[in-house]
């Protein structure tokens, strides 16, 4: 289901998978307790307008991946009570916590009844980036010709990340190095950004102008956190005097955990003809499979390895980097999304340059939109804005956020980070 390796050549399917539908549910910040905001509700929801978006009839979906995994960070407590009212709302599984915690595909076709001929079920662990990869490869394969895609997140009480281990008084092994801060992805993300600011003479200062454009995008998507809940500008003068987190990561440069569902539809590039949305082609998709050598990916390791999925995605598209009309790469954490631009050579742009890129016209006006969907950064913790935004912007639908300082042809999407990430390239031709 993966294309992980250098030298693969061109995509076997290229241009012959499309996506067609998008659908969200709305977003909240934390789960209030109740059958109808709950993790499995907001997906059936998705789910539900994905296939309307599309103008398929239910019974013509014969496929379903699914990210089994929905918690944001908090986690549900060992030990206390599960809602029975919650659980016998739906038609339940034998894991209670299913549609609350988690997602199963057996919950979900159970609670989705129109789904009748659905034959072909798979997870893709973690990630809407990495079930992208799974259902563009199935649809290809011919393992299915009318696939659902889901990625959904819950968020209870409590502070992130501090369930299981990090609930405890003292934390085990080379955690005890990594998440004191609750994740070690933010405490590794400073570490390589302040080399690189060391190495290449740059400051956190000069994150301010990415920020201020993430955050500006974030608010015209409609159904992102900032936007339906808080919707506040981030002034650099708010970026430079937050708090740090894990200096040099302030609290900004994290982004907000919430509660949402995404859902897209894929299909055949024939099947796509026929239905109500115009197609948005996938001409590639690749991973990174690359292992630090230690507990932490340094600098050097990191550019290896953005260089390296670029030249991935760029082989098996056929495409190089001047055929990028804009770019949407992960910036979960905000201090590495200019390693994805470097490697990807975004604009041209050579490592230690992102961050004098940021100081030019970024915006979705401009010659160089970056991030146009507003990211995680602008709209809230999803891992799915970045995709919804590349297919709605090559169908001409991205609303207020549409790029119009070039002609959006070609771009590409993924994360979520550097070492361990799913990549997309999207087309609004097939060619």
């Amino acid at each position: 289901m993966y294309r992980n390796d250098d030298g693969m050549g061109l995509w076997e399917h290229r241009g012959k998978v499309a996506a067609v539908g998008v659908g969200h549910s709305p977003t909240f910040r934390r789960w209030d307790g109740k059958a109808e905001t709950s993790v499995g509700a907001l997906t059936i929801l998705a789910l539900r307008r994905a296939i309307e978006d599309a103008g398929v009839a239910p019974d013509q979906i014969d496929g379903l991946v699914v990210v089994p995994v929905t918690t944001t960070g908090a986690f549900w407590e060992e030990g206390k009570p599960v809602p029975m009212d919650v659980v016998n709302a739906f038609t339940p599984t034998s894991d209670p916590l299913d549609g609350i915690a988690k997602l199963s595909a057996e919950w979900l076709l159970a609670n989705m009844p129109e789904l009748t001929n659905v034959q072909f079920t798979m997870y893709g662990p973690t990630c809407m980036s990495n079930a992208l990869n799974v259902v563009a490869q199935a649809v290809g394969d011919g393992l299915t010709h009318t696939c659902l895609v889901v990625k959904s997140w819950h968020n209870f009480e409590g502070r992130y990340y501090q369930g299981g281990a990090n609930a405890g008084e003292t934390l085990p092994g080379s955690d005890a190095m990594t998440r004191l801060w609750g994740t070690p992805a933010c405490y590794g993300t400073a570490l390589q950004f302040a080399e690189y600011c060391r190495k290449y003479g740059k400051s956190h200062e000069m994150m301010a102008a990415f920020m201020e454009n993430s955050r500006r995008n974030g608010l015209m998507f409609p159904e992102g956190y900032w936007a339906q809940h808080r919707p506040e500008e981030l002034t650099a003068e708010d970026y430079l005097a937050a708090r740090w987190i894990a200096k040099p990561a302030s609290l900004f440069d994290n982004d907000i955990p919430i509660m949402m569902s995404g859902a897209y539809l894929f299909t055949t590039a024939e099947r796509a003809q026929d239905m109500r949305q115009k197609p948005v082609y996938i001409l590639n998709h690749a991973s990174s499979n690359t292992r630090p050598r230690s507990l932490t990916p340094t600098l050097d390791e990191v550019e290896e390895d953005t260089a390296r999925t670029a030249r991935k995605l760029y082989e098996g598209a056929g495409i190089t980097a001047a055929d990028l009309s804009f770019e949407n790469m992960y910036d979960g954490f905000s201090l590495f999304h200019q390693f994805h631009l470097e490697g990807l050579g975004y604009r041209g742009i050579k490592f230690g340059e992102a961050l004098d890129f940021y100081q030019t016209d970024i915006s979705i006006e401009g010659p160089n939109p970056v991030s146009p969907s507003g990211g995680n950064i602008g709209s809230g913790r999803s891992r799915v804005w970045l995709h919804t935004d590349c297919i709605q912007q090559l169908q001409g639908r991205a609303g207020d956020r549409q790029v119009t300082g070039v002609k959006p042809e070609v771009a590409v999407s993924g994360g979520p980070m550097p070492l361990s990430g799913n990549f997309m390239v999207w087309s609004a031709s097939p060619d």
